[in-house]
């Protein structure tokens, strides 16, 4: 597939974590030192950097992961759905010293949820190993990271990037106080959700009007660019000193799960491709619209084949 500034695929990479979720679904949630008897079970493959980097791959961009793994059953296992997807696990480190990320889910029959998730491996991707990543980071069109990783981590990667004239998406997810703004000035595009807007703002965003004076202010503070997504009422894009509501797209939503990863994977792919950035917004609107129709995280994005031709064009 080609770009539209010329034949080479649209390249994106993806610093960030690569979690396995173990889903037990249950009557109730169990009380303290109680054993319950589940109904079903379900082994998914997520981490917010490991879906973005699907999402891109699905829609044919050539993508590049830079995360790691522990030396264990999860490891092999997201090994192989990288590369079932098409994902370049060059970059992917595997470690004896921690387990792979793992996120126990207990879900009861109201949808109620409780939740554990245990870094591992992915707290040990270190700065030699970014910088043995370097190559694949310089020659993408863009690196996304997100904040499942150390902070730390995040602003090496961000700050090689930079360095290397390549441009940069931060998801400032899971949302979290006292970001540094370092991170924000590293980010040619800052996307944040609702919630993780207000929580960098420190001002509600319940409104498109919310959400543009939160923008202007995370502009303010070093971001070329932001986009906030606003669920179903689409998301809003400020970037050239223009700030543009893009509608969302209605769909009848059977499992939210991963529709943000959807959007940001989107994302990347379409500015990788070389479309504007209000553009690739409203594109990947649609795309997460669509991954809301399905159960799942990966398995609800959908293919390129899927799609409409136009959104590509």
């Amino acid at each position: 597939m080609a770009s539209i500034d010329g034949d080479r695929a649209p390249t994106v990479c993806v610093v960030g974590a690569a979690n396995i979720d173990l889903i037990s679904y249950v009557p109730r949630l169990p009380r303290m030192g109680e054993t319950l008897h589940g109904s079903a079970f379900h082994l998914g493959y997520g981490g917010k950097g490991a879906n973005q980097a699907v999402m891109a791959a699905k829609l044919g961009a050539r993508v590049s992961m830079v995360t790691k793994l522990g030396q264990d059953v999860f490891g092999e296992g997201t090994l192989k759905n990288f590369r079932r997807w098409g994902v370049d696990t060059t970059h992917v480190a595997v470690t004896d010293e921690a387990f792979s990320g793992v996120a126990p889910i207990m879900v009861d029959d109201e949808a109620h949820n409780s939740i554990v998730i245990v870094t591992g491996a992915n707290d040990l991707l270190n700065a030699d190993e970014l910088e043995r990543a370097r190559p694949a980071m310089a020659a993408a069109d863009v690196v996304a990271c997100q904040l499942e990783l150390p902070v730390a981590t995040t602003l090496a990667a961000l700050r090689i990037a930079r360095a290397d004239g390549v441009r940069t998406m931060l998801n400032p997810a899971p949302a979290m106080t006292d970001l540094p703004v370092e991170l924000i000035e590293l980010s040619d595009i800052l996307c944040p959700n609702q919630g993780e807007a207000a929580l960098l703002t420190d001002r509600p965003v319940r409104t498109v009007d919310d959400a543009a004076a939160a923008a202007r202010t995370l502009i303010d503070r070093g971001a070329g660019s932001v986009v906030i997504t606003l669920g179903e009422a689409g998301c809003l894009v400020a970037c050239d000193g223009d700030i543009e509501h893009v509608a969302g797209v209605p769909a009848r939503a059977v499992d939210t799960t991963g529709a943000g990863d959807a959007f940001v994977g989107a994302l990347s792919y379409f500015l990788a491709a070389g479309f504007a950035l209000p553009v690739s917004a409203a594109r990947a609107t649609v795309i997460a619209g669509r991954s809301v129709q399905a159960r799942g995280t990966q398995t609800s994005f959908p293919d390129r084949a899927d799609l409409p031709a136009a959104l590509f064009t």
